[in-house]
């Protein structure tokens, strides 16, 4: 009958959630707990000549330096292993098997890099060690590509090879397709293992599965406590534990894993959680680096179904490593509608030529500073303006719109039976149906700073410019401050806005009103960091 193991990588995935300062103590009582539990394998690190020496860490420059967390501790069940990142770790910080803590180390690398790491295995394998195969991101390679794989580490005759689903894209058929292969080619002896991520909520059903399936083949499953990883997490060991013992035998003690969870686990997870979310769900149904899902998402600028297109269409070539100049190029080719504005331009200014005009942003002076905005509106009768949000505290007759996303959010208040005030918006908003008083042309406002490129404040005054507007007053345009609460009126509205650079967007926006007063005269009736 086959072997199922499980492997717990805590330490060293995890390691992504807190940057591997787990605390030399925490680290001790993970290792001696999941030993007790009788979980087969420990996974103690990353092995990082880049990194310097630090007991408290879970990654380390060479194998001596788990030293520190490693002595003292009676291991009795438990496989110890280390893992590196080919290329990260020259072989000569590898000591020999016989003066080192540590049984066994895994090799993770790209498909580029298969035959040079694997010859860096063979090094290992000859200092004593037991040596693991763990190719990323399994599901790039063809079956071609992998039966061509699967013969070198034949001849390299490891402990084990993994199926990596570095970005959990794998559904059941997937996974299944890919374990017959390696199943079928890889020599019987060679243990075959099983890691992902959670980005489909599927890891735990998958790892089930290959613990039901029949053969002789053996099996090792990957997991941490708490299903603590990168992004979206990975099993939890906690579950494939209690699932083993209930279905196949009852051979781990799991209480010692919860104890480990609620001392050591959860404090991390308080600091820093992992799970599943929607950028790991875009990310994996469109088979791509979670990075491009992030990026578009952190935008805040962007409905859903947009996100998802701008995914569908990355060149496969590039779907899973993360080129930042390429989605953003793809970001600002996908908001480029481009349309006839003259129209708009002329009507507009039709309505506003001559008068004041008073921009709302939703900064908390709107609130506090209410009494000296109202009295400045009872004054100069200025034309109302609120830009990329609505609300009722003020007599708004436009409103301005820069960017799907706020569009979508403010839809119902903005077409309610009710609200008077026009809408005026950029050409890259979603069509909806709805009448919209105002288009202009995205890409003729956009700014050359990255930072601000389509900042609302910046386009609606670039709007203003070119209608000939000379007098121009702002209200609620506080800046970003590196706490996000006390930037907005309102405490929903911070989910709703980017808060990335937000030292760099104040100078930028600042900068660019020093050129724009060239032209107009702005003045705040709030406090601002921008003038």
């Amino acid at each position: 009958m086959k072997s199922i193991q499980i492997l717990d990588c805590t330490l060293r995935d995890g390691g992504f959630v807190n940057d591997w300062n787990f605390g030399l103590g925490s680290m001790k009582s993970i290792i001696s707990r999941l030993d007790k539990a009788g979980v087969d394998m420990v996974e103690i690190g990353f092995i990082d000549e880049r990194r310097s020496y630090d007991p408290n860490r879970a990654i380390q420059p060479d194998t001596q330096s788990f030293q520190a967390v490693l002595q003292g501790l009676d291991i009795r069940n438990s496989l110890i292993l280390g893992m590196v990142d080919y290329g990260t770790c020259d072989i000569d910080k590898i000591a020999p098997k016989e003066h080192s803590y540590i049984d066994g180390i895994r090799v993770i690398f790209k498909k580029k890099d298969q035959d040079a790491a694997l010859r860096y295995l063979q090094q290992i394998k000859a200092k004593g060690y037991k040596i693991y195969v763990n190719p990323v991101s399994i599901t790039g390679y063809s079956d071609e590509e992998i039966c061509s794989l699967i013969g070198k580490i034949n001849g390299l005759d490891p402990e084990g090879v993994s199926i990596v689903d570095t970005y959990g894209l794998m559904h059941r058929k997937d996974l299944l397709h890919y374990f017959r292969l390696f199943d079928k080619y890889l020599s019987n002896h060679i243990t075959l293992g099983y890691h992902a991520h959670n980005n489909f909520q599927l890891v735990y059903a998958n790892s089930i599965e290959l613990c039901e399936l029949l053969g002789e083949r053996n099996i090792i499953i990957d997991s941490s406590l708490y299903g603590m990883g990168k992004g979206a997490g990975n099993a939890n060991t906690e579950l494939i534990a209690m699932y083993y013992n209930e279905n196949i035998n009852s051979k781990y003690e799991v209480e010692h894993l919860l104890e480990a969870i609620d001392v050591d686990i959860l404090k991390e997870y308080a600091k820093a959680p992992w799970g599943y979310s929607l950028s790991y769900y875009l990310a994996a149904s469109n088979d791509c680096h979670p990075d491009y899902a992030k990026y578009l998402l952190s935008k805040k600028t962007l409905a859903v179904k947009s996100v998802n297109e701008l995914l569908t269409s990355l060149p496969v070539t590039h779907k899973l490593a993360f080129n930042r100049e390429l989605i953003e190029r793809l970001y600002v080719e996908y908001q480029d509608v481009a349309c006839n504005d003259a129209a708009a331009y002329r009507r507009l200014a039709a309505e506003i030529t001559g008068r004041k005009v008073l921009l709302i942003g939703p900064g908390a002076s709107i609130v506090n500073d209410a009494d000296a905005i109202m009295s400045y509106i009872k004054q100069n009768s200025p034309v109302l303006i609120s830009i990329n949000f609505i609300n009722d505290m003020y007599p708004i007759d436009y409103v301005f719109m820069g960017n799907s996303k706020r569009y979508s959010q403010f839809f119902h208040n903005l077409h309610g039976t009710n609200r008077n005030a026009k809408i005026i918006t950029t050409s890259n908003i979603t069509a909806s149906g709805e009448h919209i008083d105002f288009v202009f042309n995205y890409g003729k406002l956009l700014d050359e700073t990255e930072v601000v490129r389509d900042n609302p404040l910046l386009m609606m005054l670039n709007i203003l410019t070119k209608l000939g507007c000379v007098d121009v007053t702002i209200a609620g345009f506080d800046g970003y401050d590196q706490n996000v609460a006390q930037n907005y009126y309102d405490q929903y509205i911070p989910f709703l806005y980017c808060h990335d650079n937000v030292l760099l967007r104040n100078s930028a926006i600042a900068n660019k009103l020093k050129v724009i007063s060239k032209d107009m005269s702005i003045r705040s009736i709030t406090k601002t960091l921008y003038l």
